[in-house]
């Protein structure tokens, strides 16, 4: 079924608003070129459909096992191990303070993205679809053009990590033939799509896996772990251990905002308990095993001089190879090679679901298909990423913290929206996901993500600003937890003041 047949089968089933219905229309006149571009794909396996709702009778994947792997593979790789890793030197923390928030953080921090995963099969809508039931047809934008910046600014990252551990193994390889490897690979999977996608996480654990229990093993071997590092005391370690939380709960939640993209062909007879169990085993397994043992390796840059020349030469591609190549030589440079592919596993989510906020944001982006925004979007993060080679912990840290500071708005509204106005998943007309009219207007969202960005702002650590509420608590981040607390309890007040007046 082809994107014009899709939107106009989509809007005749459901939309009893007049408006919405020429606003469909416009999106999808005059497809022309894009049209038959995407029929003739869909003849090779690429995924035709773009943003619009999967309807019931093409939800063909029914396995519980590929909403674990998605999820599983894409936090077995190598950004969860170096954020673990920097632990120890950009935020001053020791291994037991590291290992305590590590598992309470990200126990809390996986709850909000397992629970939007359940809409996927419930709805088969993706994430940024679903996104105008919480802030209406046009403030979402604002959102989509949010996911897009943050998307991208992850993908480049991990980009970065994976030509680190290429120039690791080979010092004449260049920063940017690494980034363009692991980009061309992950355009590759998520060109074709959604099944391309499924299957390639399934399995790209598998090697992963392997090659992280031989690192395991060589390192606890080599004795230069210190669970019993001198921790720093006073405002100095709490300002580290809030900015460490900040960013261990940027750094899971941050899938919250396009959770459902990856079971919107699963049936919606899925158990929401059963998609949630699921999920939260697929991201809080990986996530918790890496940073820990990220966490370990960073405490040997402390003690050791060769680890520490090592990470200040090529940061966590150098710690890797003065783990491995040692003791194991050539295999393990191979052994680093492996590790460093795996960032495609992490990168694939990220660009697949970057087209389908691109595609939101617009009737004329919406008329293109969504390969073709996966092409551009990769575009811009390797365009980002070559230029950014040189900073990569200043990169890493930034962009953690601020997927945590928007994440926390929207996680906020959103919850508050579906259990308090919409009171569970009965509350959702889905066939009213196009109709404006149908829709929060809007103006209680826009007024919970202002005040929320205000919390943000007073409790936020960063180079350039520091809350006053940061400074109370000697310099460390707070801004996700203002910015969650101001969020939920502004949009309850108004949303109830917008629904009574505006019926909707």
């Amino acid at each position: 079924m082809t994107l014009e047949d899709n939107s106009i089968k989509e809007h005749a089933s459901g939309s009893d608003s007049k408006e919405g219905t020429l606003i469909e229309e416009k999106v999808i006149e005059n497809v022309g070129f894009f049209d038959r571009v995407t029929k003739h794909l869909g003849q090779y396996g690429v995924e035709e459909r773009g943003v619009e709702r999967v309807p019931e009778d093409q939800r063909t994947d029914k396995s519980l096992f590929s909403l674990a792997s998605i999820w599983f593979s894409a936090n077995l790789s190598i950004p969860t191990f170096a954020f673990g890793c920097v632990a120890v030197p950009i935020f001053g923390l020791g291994f037991v303070d590291t290992a305590f928030l590590v598992i309470f953080v990200n126990a809390v921090a996986a709850i909000p993205p397992c629970f939007f995963a359940s809409f996927g099969p419930k709805f088969g809508v993706r994430q940024m679809l679903l996104s105008r039931f919480f802030f209406g047809y046009h403030v979402m934008k604002l959102l989509a053009t949010l996911q897009i910046i943050v998307c991208l600014g992850w993908a480049s990252v991990n980009a970065i990590v994976g030509a680190q551990l290429f120039q690791a193994v080979n010092p004449d390889i260049p920063g940017w033939a690494g980034i363009l490897v692991i980009a061309l690979s992950t355009l590759i999977v998520c060109f074709i799509g959604y099944k391309a996608i499924h299957l390639y996480e399934r399995w790209a654990a598998v090697p992963a896996g392997i090659i992280y229990l031989i690192v395991l093993g060589v390192f606890a071997h080599s004795g230069k772990f210190d669970s019993l590092l001198p921790l720093k005391t006073g405002p100095t370690e709490k300002a580290g251990l809030l900015s460490y939380s900040a960013g261990l709960f940027g750094f899971t939640c941050g899938w919250s905002v396009f959770a459902a993209d990856y079971g919107v062909y699963q049936p919606a007879t899925k158990s929401p308990k059963s998609v949630f169990i699921w999920s939260f085993g697929g991201l809080y397994i990986p996530i918790v095993f890496l940073e820990l043992f990220g966490a370990a390796v960073g405490t040997a840059i402390v003690n050791d001089e060769g680890y520490r020349v090592a990470y200040e030469n090529y940061s966590i591609g150098g710690l890797l190879s003065q783990v491995l190549v040692p003791e194991l030589g050539g295999f393990g440079k191979f052994c680093i090679v492996i590790l460093a592919m795996s960032i495609v596993a992490g990168n694939c989510p990220n660009i697949y679901s970057s087209a389908f906020a691109i595609q939101v944001l617009g009737k004329a982006t919406m008329r293109v298909p969504r390969f073709f925004w996966t092409i551009f979007g990769t575009a811009i993060y390797v365009a980002i990423a070559i230029p950014g080679y040189e900073r990569f912990e200043t990169w890493l840290e930034n962009i953690v913290l601020i997927t945590g500071y928007w994440v926390s708005l929207y996680t906020g509204i959103a919850l508050v929206e579906h259990f308090l106005f919409r009171r569970g998943y009965d509350g959702y007309r889905i066939e009213d996901v196009n109709n404006p009219k149908a829709l929060p207007p809007g103006f209680a969202s826009l007024a919970g993500f202002g005040l929320g960005a205000f919390g943000v702002v007073m409790g936020m650590s960063q180079v350039w600003w520091t809350g006053p509420i940061s400074k109370a608590a000697g310099g460390g981040d707070m801004g996700f937890e203002m910015g969650l607390g101001f969020s939920m309890v502004s949009y309850a007040g108004f949303r109830a003041i917008e629904k009574s007046y505006m019926k909707r």
